[in-house]
Formats: structure tokens, sequence, C-alpha cells
């Protein structure tokens, strides 16, 4: 405070505490102190975290908003923290998840006269609006201390708008310490609003025709899902729908993976049971996923077969053949599918169709290997045996996230999230510490040890803030997805992406005194390891050793070694009982 009146600061933390913000993520720095002040004198309604990067800082914000929903806020200063934003804000922009980043930038008065970490556009500076303006859906400078309020209020409903995804307001240091009566808090600003989507309708009236005639229904559903708060809506509608339900990898939480009407993931990481319920359907929805090539992958050739409704702010990437129809529903994506429900209330009920209990899903078989450490299948089963029912299952890029989004089902009571978008390696510790903050409850975080390298001394921040984080790091000295394209693609006899031996169980225990750290030799280890720590208040690593000659499940890889999944009729798929 100055002189007794709220500065700018503290105006912007009240307002994000009064909209239900309960924490903000960052580092620190000089242009960006007076937020975390501010937020220190919100008598504990905010939180504020210091992360040990500003990429996994954003991964926090992000990993919370996907584990809890709400508003995601990190905090940066200028110059190389503002800079580390960057591919979180891009991955939260490809996901649609919505955030608000607060950048501090030196005083207006230095701006253009050689202020250090200068990013105005003035004076051959670079500007950081337009940077960051590609990467948002909001973003603006506030110049004007008494306009703060309004473009606060701008950028959170632009995070928090159907489209969803970043927000940026870039704040000089002077403005942040400004004081400012008389500030209307953000509620009674004017937001927008959306009316009745114009597809509405003719989507209604596809699915009672569908239903009329006893065809069958594939609903295919995405992350934006999870991002709108919609699985109970999307559950109605498949209830009344009797639809089989397929997931995208990102929105593998949308729908419980236990249910009978389950038939799997799709795309490049998925089950082939899907593409048969895709071939004998008479329409496919899609909720919440515009199907990018990694979700769709090998099944364009259906999908150009097949009608099409899309549940989603922005239309499919993918369209019928010329002549089937393609219906795109846009809108706040609860709103409509209720409607979608309340529409079909009058049209008959849908044909029951057999199911069976143990589930339709088909799984694909990896060529074995003869070589030592744990085989990525049975390790995941093994994970799936111990995770919590209500933990939230954070995975990273590579050969152990294609595992877990193929063989582990989502806790009944929890989530799962991956970035497949921008976040890349690492993306996973910061999230997976975020989903903790914001549950309360335990996350589990599954890396290869190339996240580990890229992100894994965020196990810093979960042990200083002892946070309920099991991470599961599975350590085969390489970057394995990139061994098996070298050895694939290239012919390779030689590799850039194998690594010398690392102990890391022991690396960290030595680094980390308080957190309980052990390798894992095979599946059943791995699974006890991880039962003893959920009883845990505090974070745990387990590093399980795999071998980096593995081919993980994926179909790419599987049709270049001649050994494909087939659909049915083929000998590679396999039926798997779901685990845990």
């Amino acid at each position: 405070m100055s002189n007794g009146s709220p500065r700018v600061a503290d105006h912007i933390m009240s307002a994000l505490a009064a909209t239900g913000v309960s924490h903000v993520f960052g580092v620190g720095g000089a242009n960006i102190e007076d937020l975390y002040d501010a937020a220190h004198r919100t008598d504990g309604r905010i939180r504020a975290v210091v992360a040990k990067h500003e990429f996994a800082a954003t991964c926090m914000a992000e990993g919370s908003v996907r584990a809890s929903g709400g508003l995601g806020v990190v905090m940066a200063t200028s110059g190389a923290g503002a800079m580390n934003l960057v591919p979180g804000v891009a991955e939260a922009y490809a996901a649609r998840v919505p955030l608000l980043a607060l950048v501090g930038q030196p005083p207006r008065d230095l701006e253009g006269r050689g202020a250090f970490q200068d990013s105005s556009g003035r004076g051959g500076a670079f500007d950081a609006a337009e940077l960051f303006g590609t990467i948002s859906r909001f973003c603006a400078r506030v110049d004007d201390p008494a306009d703060t309020g309004k473009l606060l209020a701008a950028a959170i409903d632009a995070a928090r708008s159907p489209r969803g995804g970043p927000a940026v307001l870039l704040l000089p240091k002077d403005v942040q310490q400004a004081t400012v009566a008389g500030l209307a808090p953000v509620e009674q600003l004017p937001t927008s609003a959306s009316g009745p989507a114009p597809g509405r309708q003719a989507a209604a009236d596809l699915l009672a025709r569908t239903v009329a005639d006893g065809g069958e229904i594939l609903v295919v559903a995405g992350d934006g899902v999870g991002h709108a708060d919609a699985r109970a809506e999307l559950a109605a509608l498949v209830a009344r729908l009797d639809a089989w339900v397929a997931v995208t990898p990102e929105g593998k939480d949308a729908f419980p993976n236990d249910d009978p009407r389950f038939v799997g993931v799709t795309g490049a990481i998925g089950h082939p049971s899907v593409g048969r319920r895709l071939d004998a359907a008479a329409l496919c929805v899609l909720v919440g996923t515009r199907l990018s090539v990694m979700a769709r992958a090998g099944l364009d050739a259906a999908l150009a077969t097949v009608p099409l409704i899309g549940f989603d702010p922005e239309p499919p990437f993918v369209a019928p053949a010329d002549g089937l129809p393609l219906v795109h529903v846009d809108g706040d994506l609860r709103a409509e599918l209720r409607a979608a429900v309340a529409l079909l209330a009058g049209a008959p009920p849908a044909r029951a169709v057999p199911r069976d209990p143990a589930g339709h899903r088909e799984y694909l078989v990896t060529p074995a290997l003869d070589a030592p450490g744990v085989r990525l299948p049975d390790a995941v089963r093994a994970i799936g045996e111990a995770v919590p029912a209500d933990a939230t299952v954070v995975s990273d890029a590579g050969n152990a996230s294609a595992a877990a989004v193929h063989h582990l089902p989502v806790p009944p009571r929890g989530r799962f999230v991956i970035a497949l978008g921008m976040g890349g390696m690492g993306h996973s510790f910061g999230a997976g510490i975020g989903a903790a903050f914001a549950t309360g409850r335990r996350s589990y975080v599954l890396s290869g040890d190339g996240g580990f390298y890229a992100h894994g001394m965020e196990l810093h921040t979960a042990v200083e803030y002892d946070v309920p984080v099991t991470f599961v790091v599975f350590n085969n000295n390489a970057h394995a997805m990139c061994v098996t394209r070298e050895q694939l693609l290239q012919h390779a006899d030689y590799s850039y992406n194998t690594f010398k031996p690392a102990h890391l169980a022991a690396g960290v225990a030595a680094m980390f005194p308080s957190l309980p750290a052990v390798r894992a030799g095979t599946a059943d280890e791995l699974r006890d390891a991880l039962l003893a720590t959920n009883d845990r208040p505090g974070p745990a690593l387990v590093c399980v050793e795999t071998d980096p000659g593995e081919t993980p499940p994926f179909v790419p890889f599987l049709r270049l070694i001649g050994d494909p999944p087939l659909r049915p009729g083929g000998n590679r798929a396999e039926h798997v009982p779901p685990v845990g």
C-alpha cells in the first residue's frame, strides 16, 4: 500500500481472488515483485507459488485448470522471464486452457531509452505485445493505471470464453505501483455473451433422424469437455443416444474409461476398436475436439464416409465427403450439449445396443523385446494397480506417454492430463505440481528421463511446498522415441539420442534428503513402491528402469516394422482387461 490507497497490483490480486483464483504461479524478479507483495497482502486468499523456471510455472497454472477448472494465473518478470513463458503460453493456446499471464515490464519513463530488459517496441526494442499477441486470445499493455479494471476484465473474459486460451497483460513496474481509487470490481464490468449456436437445431434434427433409423452413433470426446466442465452434459447426451464413446489422447478423462460404451482412444496411440466402431457408425459426433492429426491418425478414410456433427467453438479439422452432412455447433459447450438433450426430448428412444460389460476395447500388441528392464505395458499396469482413485495423472511426451495413453485407465474419480501441443518434454512436472495444488489430492507425474532432464528440477518446488506428487520416471538413458525414429526412419547405425547411464533415484535422494526416492527394477517393485508413497503427505519419486529399444504402442512405428494393428479379422489386436 502507499498512503493507505490500494495500488494497481493490489486491485489485480483482489479482483483475481474475487473470481475464485486461489493460487498464482511464477518466478520472481524486479519488475513483478509488487504483484507478489500484493498476493501476500490478500490475507491468505491467494497463495503465490515460486517455481524454478517460468515455463514450469506456466505449466503449473494450466495444470491446475486441467485438474480442477477455473482460471490459471502465471506471473513473470521482464526479459528472459517473460520469454521463458512463451512455450507454456503457446501450449495453453493450442489446448485452449484458460490462463492469465501477468508479465512485468520496465517503468514507462525508461522505455525506448535503453531500459534494462526493454520490450516496449520503442527505440529499437522488440515488442512483447506483438510477440504474445500471436499466441494469446487477448494481449494488452496497461499504459494508464485507470485502465486496469477494464483490461483485466477483458483479459479474463477472453481466457474464459468458449474458445478459451491464454490472455496476457503487460504491466510496467510504475503502473503496478500506482495508486488508483474507484476501480470497478471485475464482476461488475461488461463481458461478452453468446446466444444459441446457429447449428443447434440442425444438429438435433440429424441426431433424431439417426436414432429413429436405428443407426449406431460414435461420440468422440476431447479435452474441451474438461475445460468446459461438461462431463455431466456429455454423459447425458451419450445416455440419450445410447452411443459408443471414444476419446482423444488429450481428452482421455472426458468419459469414464470403465463404462461399457467406452471403446478406447483415437489416433496414433489409439485402440483398433475405435476404427471398428467408426466403420459401423451411421453418425460421428465430435464433442470438445477438432480432431488434430495425432487424434485422428488412421481414421481419415472412415471419417470421410460418415455424417459429422462437431460440438466445439471451432470447426473440425475434418469433413465428410461431398453430399454428407457436416454440422458445426459452436458456442458454450455445456449450454449446447444441454440444448441438444432438451431438443431430443420428444424423439423416439434410441435402440438399445447390446454391450459386453467387460468392454469392447482392443489393444495394440508391440514386438517382444529380449533386453533388461521393465516392459512399458507391465510398468503402466503396475501404476494402474497403485494409483489412487481420485488422483490426477499427468503424462509427459515420448514412449512412456504412449504406453500410458494406451494402457492406463483414468482413475474413476480422477483426471488425466497430457500436452500434445507446444508443451513438449518436461511439461508434466509443472502440470502435476499445479494439479496437486489445485485439488489438494495426490497427482502422478509419468515422465521419461528426457523430460526429467528438461524440467525435473521442479522437484525442488514440490519439496519446498510439500505437495502430494508422485514422480514416476521411466529411465532408459535415452530420448527413446527419437532413438526409435533413428532406427526406423533413418535406418541408422548411430544415435544422437542415447545417454550415458545415470542413477537418477540415487542422485535425487542425495539432493533432497526428505524426498523418498527409490529405484524399481521390476513391475512388482514399482507397484509396491508406489503403494508405499500414496499415504505420504508430500512428494515422492520412483525411478523404473526400462529399455530404449522397446517399441511403444504407436501406430506409425508399428506399421513401419511391418507389424501393424489391424481392424477386425487381423491378428495383431488383442483384448486386454482394464487395468486398476
